[in-house]
């Protein structure tokens, strides 16, 4: 009987079919599976990333609340075009504070993982506003009310004590300087900042919106300026092992 003959008996017979086939899942899942409990952690650290400030943190959660990861990704793919056009591709490590992560399969308006310090904030400020003003062919809506509503500080330490439960390394210091680090962060003419830069370093100080007190749009610009501006990819070198 040659193999073809014995390979058309498995695939007559609905048991041998299945005991074969759970065989071959089986042994694949075992060769991804297995390697994965000698590692300490998958993911490549990489000099540069840190946990996000309580400002950009804040400006993160208006981010997700207002859906714009429905029509902005943060992942650019390791191929030319997309080198070209949003810089260097996006390392795991870039997202490993992310809870969710802000990776996707579609975009309608352009990749923003390398968005900050592309644009002023003058820019950004009138984009929420109408984003039509300076891209005429946009369908993006506008956020206007996000540079008229108060920031609400008073979640801030419970929403750094919320993302360390999902694993962020924030620690009882980060966590009882918070808000002091968020008004910092926001108004540096009148706050020391030096506690913010060493917890937070490469943190962007500065009064983004030009309010009189911290607005949902200061955060938002906080987090948007940080995007891809961690990393040193001048200087970066790629883990071989990884």
């Amino acid at each position: 009987m040659s193999i073809l003959d014995k390979h058309g008996r498995i695939e007559r017979n609905a048991f041998l079919l299945f005991i074969f086939s759970l065989i071959v899942v089986s042994i694949g899942g075992i060769v991804q599976i297995v390697p994965l409990f000698y590692l300490d952690n998958t993911i490549e650290e990489v000099e540069g990333m840190r946990p996000y400030s309580p400002l950009e943190l804040a400006g993160r959660q208006i981010y997700v609340r207002e859906g714009c990861y429905t029509c902005h990704s943060q992942m650019i793919r390791p191929m030319r075009d997309e080198h070209e056009r949003y810089g260097h591709y996006s390392l795991a490590a870039e997202s490993m504070y992310d809870h969710p992560f802000q990776w996707g399969s579609k975009r309608t308006g352009p990749d923003l993982a390398r968005v900050g310090g592309r644009y002023s904030d003058d820019w950004h400020i009138q984009h929420f506003r109408n984003p039509r003003d300076l891209v005429p062919e946009s369908i993006m809506p506008a956020y206007p009310w996000l540079e008229t509503t108060r920031l609400d500080e008073t979640m801030i330490e419970n929403l750094l004590i919320a993302q360390r439960r999902a694993g962020v390394p924030y620690t009882d210091e980060m966590i009882a300087n918070a808000r002091a680090d968020l008004r910092a962060q926001w108004d540096p003419e009148t706050h020391d900042t030096s506690g913010l830069m060493n917890r937070y370093p490469k943190a962007q100080a500065r009064n983004f919106t030009g309010s009189a007190a911290p607005t949902e749009l200061d955060a938002m610009l906080a987090y948007l300026q940080m995007l891809g501006t961690l990393v040193d990819f001048s200087t970066y070198e790629p883990d071989p092992t990884r």
